[in-house]
């Protein structure tokens, strides 16, 4: 894996973090009898899985030029990362705002959901990084 730049070492945390994030806890459910459960964002329906996909739509597309395949010269690579980067964002700060019905009423938000944000947004500073090393 050669690492080229500060932006694809970034992007590549940033896509294993992401990736990880929907199987970190994303909300805590207190005041039941078994005490405090944890829902994971896979957990969470839709959302939590297609921030999976995000993240591993970016290690894919990381592991390929690793490889020695590149994308053409008229689709700039770090803009694709920034692009899907800022849609895991969007749906990361959905299910910030939009707790699931199911999981109501006492739900905290976890570790996992913030983490999950940050590495979203970590994955859009890295793609804008990478997008000026390539022009």
């Amino acid at each position: 894996m050669g690492l080229r730049s500060l932006g694809e070492l970034l992007a590549w945390l940033g896509a294993i973090v992401l990736t990880l994030g929907p199987f970190m806890a994303w909300y805590t459910i207190s005041g039941d009898l078994r005490g405090s459960l944890s829902v994971t964002g896979w957990n969470t329906g839709t959302v939590g899985k297609l921030v999976f996909l995000a993240g591993f739509a970016v290690l894919v597309l990381l592991s390929l030029r690793a490889a020695g395949v590149e994308l053409p010269p008229q689709v700039p690579g770090g803009l694709v990362i920034a692009v899907v980067a800022a849609f895991a964002t969007v749906l990361v700060i959905i299910r910030l705002i939009d707790t699931p019905e199911r999981f109501e009423p006492a739900v905290g938000r976890a570790i996992g959901i913030w983490i999950s944000l940050l590495a979203a947004l970590l994955l859009i500073v890295a793609g804008l990084l990478k997008s000026a090393d390539e022009v």
